[in-house]
This record gives structure tokens, sequence and C-alpha cells, in this order.
């Protein structure tokens, strides 16, 4: 990795040795062949971005919304995490794995709705050092950027310079209302002028807020952001169906490279390692940490070290989704037998899991509560464990709120919606999520397990050590839903001939 040579925000002066006199400025400046400035036509997803941006305005009636989408995070020194934009601001423009760090969505209102503007740092000109002296913004240390004319074209959006964005924030008001957790500079700045509003009123935003400047609504705004991701509209359902395709590539991948995963000591980072590959190659990137957790690792819901080996005899349960340029994730899960076979007892819980994850699909339609789909997947876990003489009482009685003991092998949610974000939708209201009414055009996660850990004295000895998730991504349709995912082998007599 080259080194800045000038001094940058995060650099010091002592690593410095690119010139600086100005007949190197000079000669650097000159003798630039001609940019190609042409201007893009709207790219697929910029009048559906469009179409959300007017829904967000009429909830928000005369209202400046502020929607970043965050700055560069710093992973260590001077060298950065992968950037990814703010959810809510990918999902209002449209920008996805080419958003400009720093940019700045707002809503500014009018009197028909709101006009949109985009601001973000406009390349810099060959008369500038920026271009060749600036390692987080010069095109020579992360290629060239585009131009303002060349971005409203391409996602249909007016923009403007970043400098330009001061104006707007010093004009913040009661009005204003901001996406808090994106931009931690600009929310500081925010509650700033509305401090200074409220003095100058003799007046605070209210009590709960007066230490902080935060505006009652922010929240409201970011609650109504979420819950406009929770139905999908055409552009959203085809990404979701291209991410679940690239992972399924990226599991035959994996299967592909048995040999070599079995052959190492820690198999799990090869797992890892041949996903991502795919991730990177057919999207984005990964759409959350690969979990490659084989034998008793599969008992541990969030393992992402992936530091074990992948033994001959064991299962793994690989839970792993390509995330696309657009940020639309798959979120998948398989639990495979490392040796193409499924002893008895692995096949054993393997098929009770499937009955549960089939059990909660054949009820999904539209009119019924989000929550009715766990509820269904635990009756059969109930009865499952209850027949294997797991459980203290009865399955009846265990389904019971005060009772629940066969959660103890499966304390986790059967389902989360998914989208840009993998557990997308997060700030809704539980009215509009937990006990929210399916409608067609959503998609969500079904994801039963059955986990018995190593040390588990509950369950006989046979069992130990084997944990068992299938997780599929399902569109609900105008009639029932569809398994989005089904091509991705599922059955255990489909998973062993999958694997030979």
């Amino acid at each position: 990795m080259a080194e800045s040579q000038t001094p940058a925000p995060r650099a010091t002066s002592n690593r410095s040795t690119t010139p600086v006199s100005e007949t190197f400025k000079d000669y650097i400046a000159s003798n630039w062949a001609e940019r190609d400035d042409a201007v893009p036509s709207a790219r697929e997803q910029a009048p559906y971005a469009a179409a959300r941006r007017a829904k967000i305005s009429a909830m928000h009636p005369g209202k400046r919304l502020i929607l970043p989408a965050g700055a560069a995070k710093m992973r260590s020194n001077d060298t950065d995490y992968p950037y990814r934009a703010h959810s809510a601001f990918a999902h209002l423009t449209g920008w996805g794995s080419d958003s400009e760090p720093g940019a700045v969505l707002v809503l500014e209102p009018t009197a028909n709705g709101h006009d949109a503007t985009l601001y973000f740092r406009e390349r810099a000109g060959r008369d500038s050092d920026e271009f060749y002296a600036n390692p987080e913004i010069g095109e020579f240390w992360i290629g060239p950027r585009p131009s303002l004319a060349q971005v409203a074209g391409d996602l249909g959006i007016s923009t403007r310079g970043i400098a330009e964005l001061d104006a707007v924030l010093e004009s913040v008001d009661d009005n204003t209302l901001l996406v808090r957790e994106a931009d931690r500079d600009i929310t500081d700045q925010v509650d700033g002028r509305r401090l200074l509003a409220a003095d100058s009123a003799s007046e605070m935003p209210g009590p709960d807020d007066a230490d902080s400047g935060e505006h009652p609504d922010d929240d409201v705004l970011a609650r109504d952001l979420s819950e406009l991701r929770l139905v999908k509209d055409e552009f959203e359902i085809d990404q979701m169906r291209r991410a679940v395709a690239a992972t399924k590539q990226g599991f035959d991948d994996v299967i592909a490279d048995r040999p070599a995963i079995i052959a190492h000591p820690k198999g799990e980072r090869l797992v890892e390692g041949t996903f991502n590959r795919r991730a990177r190659a057919d999207g984005n990137t990964v759409g959350y940490d690969t979990i490659a957790a084989s034998g008793p690792h599969a008992c541990i819901l969030h393992w992402t070290r992936n530091n074990g080996p992948v033994n001959e005899g064991d299962l793994i349960l690989m839970d792993a989704g390509i995330e696309l340029d657009s940020y639309y994730t798959a979120d998948i899960t398989r639990t495979l037998p490392i040796n193409g076979r499924f002893s008895p007892i692995q096949r054993q819980v393997y098929e009770a899991v499937l009955e549960a994850a089939d059990a909660a699909f054949a009820i999904v339609k539209p009119g019924i509560r989000f929550r009715e789909i766990h509820a269904e997947a635990m009756k059969v876990i109930a009865r499952k464990t209850g027949e294997w003489g797991f459980l203290p009482v009865s399955a009846e009685e265990s389904n019971e709120p005060d009772a629940q003991y066969h959660r103890r092998y499966m304390v986790h949610g059967t389902s989360h919606h998914l989208g840009l974000d993998v557990h997308d939708c997060a700030q809704a209201r539980r009215d509009m999520y937990m006990d929210g009414v399916l409608e067609p055009g959503m998609v969500f996660t079904i994801e039963p397990g059955l986990y018995f850990q190593p040390d588990d004295l509950t369950v006989p000895e046979e069992f130990r050590g084997i944990g068992v998730r299938i997780e599929d991504n399902i569109l609900v349709t105008a009639d029932g839903a569809e398994n989005l995912s089904v091509g991705i082998p599922r059955t255990a007599d489909a998973v062993e001939d999958w694997l030979l």
C-alpha cells in the first residue's frame, strides 16, 4: 500500500516528501488529456428512488429532511473500513456501492412537497493540489470521482458542491429533521444550531432534548424511513432475486473447494474466503460476516471467528449472503454434512428443522401477522423435542408463554425482514413489524434451527454438539408466498446429492 507523501487530515508532516514548489505544482497540473464529461442516462433505480422520496415527503410536509450518507470510518491510523453509505440514504437516492463518502441528501419543503438536492464533494480540478496530494479524496489515490452534472444525470437528482451544505446547516431550525446516526459531525452541527435557535427564542426543543439539541421528531423520521422499506418495489424484488442467485453460486464454490477446506487446519477460514471471493466477483461484498460454523461451532449462533477445522463426519452450518452493488443482500443458511452423508442422528435433527421451516412457510400469505410465522415454527420445535424426551413437560405445556422449555434449543427468532440491511426495517414500530400484517412485496427470512450444546446434559450424548439451521428468503405474493431461495438444495436428500 502506497504511503501518502503530503500532509492530509490524518497524516503527519514528518512523513511528507511530496514536492511543494510552485515549479512542481505547475508541471503536474499541465499536459493532461481532456476528461470524459459525458452525462449518463438515469440508472434503473432512479425512478424508484424518486417515488420513495415522494412517499417520505408526504409524511413530513413543511419539514426540511437531512439524510447523510455518512463519512468513511477509520480502521487504523489513516486506513479506512470499506465504505458503505447509510441505508436510508441509499434507499432515497439509488446510490449504492459507488456512493461518495460524506454526501448528504436534503429535502427542502415547498408548497407542493419537497425539492431534493444531493450535496457531495465534487471532483478536484487539476489546478489544485487535491487531485494528487490528498490521499482521502485525490484521484491519484482513490481514482476518478464523478462531476456534479454526471451524478445529477445518473441519479435524477439536483446536485451541489459540498461547500454549499454549510448554508443549509447554518439555517437549521425547528422544522429540520435529521437521520442522526448516519454522520456524527453533521449531527453535532445540527444539534448545536438547534440549541442556539432555542436559546435565542428563549425556549428549548423539549424537556427530554434540552441538553442535546435533538429534535423529538428525529426518531419519527428514522421510524418512517425504516417502515418505508417494509414493502419492496419491483426493482428491490429483482435485486433480491439476483442476490440470492449470486449466493447460490457462493455455496457451490464452497462445496467445490471441500477437499482443500477439509485439509486445512483452519478450514472454516477457507469457507469464508471462498464465499467472499464470489461476493466480490458477483456483488459488492458480503451482506454480513459469514458464519462458517463446523462441528460444535454450529451451536454458537453468530460464530464469525471461523478459525476451526472442518472435519469429516461433522456438519457445517454456513450462514452467508452476497450484497449487490445496490446494497440489497441475501441471507441464506444451509447445514451440510462434510462427508456428503448425514448420520442417522444428524438427519433426524435436520429433518425436524426442515419440518419447522416448511410449516412456517405454509401459512405465509397477505393478512396474517408476522409473529404467527415464528409461532408456527415453534410448534414443530416443541413437538419434536418433546417426542425425543428432552422436555420436562408436554410440548403443549412447553408452548405456554410462561414455560418455553423448548426454546433452550432455539433461543433466536424465526424471521426478520430483509433488504438493504440484513436485518432490515429495524426501527419500525412493533405494530408494523412483529405485530404487522403481511402485505405483498414484503421480503423476510424463515430460519428455524436446533442447537444442542456440547455440554448440555438435558439431551443424550449423541445429540450434543449438533447445530442445524435452515434459512430461506421469502417474498409475500398476492395470494401466498414464494421461496426465493428454493433453488438452493434444502431437503436432506437434495443436500446429499448436491455434495456428491
